[in-house]
């Protein structure tokens, strides 16, 4: 498959457009996922529909396979690019929140199989984007094209510039990683948000005690211009001390619902100075083991329209 592009090439065909349309939603699917930046995301894509309309289309033999090669690339361009930004964030980073359906549902999946949709929607959730930030750029594509996308290894290789033996390799060791630190995670579904919300609503410090997994991590990512703690915070009696603090500085009246973002069910705070995503993870005690708050205004002005991948 030829890579070779003709800057001077007529503009696309209707062909190439259908193509690309029909490709879009999962090849934002895969940038978001790899970038965990939705404007990150679309902009990779943007880039691999200009690159395919400057290129030949008689050279291109499987135009979503190239269009899936080229998208990993400038994904992994990317990633390599935001590392300094970075090392000069002010406090956590965690993924921009995206507005979702419902859990299983992220929108037309390329995968007809019950099991397949859920494991798509299992990897769109803010934990499992978490975890994936943790692997390296080339490991966290290969095991995304792999394991969540069903692509084959002559095509991840030809993606990512590896051997397929090591392209297997590679998705192995992710997988094992990815798989010891969910083992025991999920997203917490909407009952046991639910009970955390309401015992943060009456201050019921002992509610909050049972609710709580005694591990319990709270992370907030508030970015240089928002008020958030700068470190993760750990065990339950200071994550309730927070917590608690946070919701005494909530105004009365202020709306709030939970709402499905990354295929979960997470509170949204409609908050004067901008929205606030408050999700967790669950223990398989069905515990919080887990909670992200998410501040930053340029990250959660993605909640204003549907997530446009899968």
């Amino acid at each position: 498959m030829s890579h070779d592009e003709h800057p001077d090439a007529p503009g696309p065909t209707a062909a190439a457009v259908e193509v690309f349309e029909a490709e879009r939603a999962r090849l934002t699917g895969l940038a978001y996922r790899m970038l965990g930046s939705l404007a990150d995301a679309e902009d990779v894509v943007s880039e691999a529909w200009v690159r395919f309309q400057r290129t030949d289309p008689s050279t291109v033999e499987r135009p979503a396979a190239w269009l899936t090669t080229v998208t990993s690339r400038l994904a992994i361009d990317r990633l390599r690019s935001q590392a300094s930004r970075r090392e000069d964030y002010v406090g956590p980073w965690l993924p921009d929140p995206v507005v979702t359906s419902v859990p299983g549902a992220v929108g037309p999946a390329p995968f007809e199989d019950p099991a397949e949709r859920a494991e798509l929607s299992e990897s769109l959730t803010l934990g499992f984007l978490v975890v994936l930030d943790r692997l390296g750029p080339v490991e966290r594509a290969v095991f995304l094209l792999a394991d969540v996308f069903g692509e084959p290894y002559a095509e991840i290789s030809r993606a990512v510039g590896r051997s397929e033996e090591a392209c297997r390799q590679i998705a192995s060791r992710a997988r094992r990683r990815v798989r010891e630190e969910r083992a025991d995670r999920s997203a917490a579904d909407e009952h046991l948000l639910a009970g955390l919300v309401g015992a943060l609503a009456v201050g019921d410090v002992q509610g909050l005690l049972d609710l709580l997994s005694p591990d319990v991590v709270l992370t907030s990512d508030g970015g240089p211009d928002r008020h958030a703690a700068r470190r993760p915070v750990l065990g339950p009696d200071k994550v309730i001390r927070l917590l608690l603090n946070l919701t005494g500085r909530v105004p009365e009246g202020i709306a709030m619902e939970i709402q499905h973002v990354n295929a979960a069910p997470a509170l949204v705070v409609h908050h004067p100075d901008g929205p606030i995503v408050v999700s967790a993870d669950a223990s398989d005690d069905g515990r919080v083991a887990a909670i992200r708050v998410q501040l930053n205004p340029e990250k959660v002005a993605a909640l204003d329209t549907p997530f446009p991948g899968v």
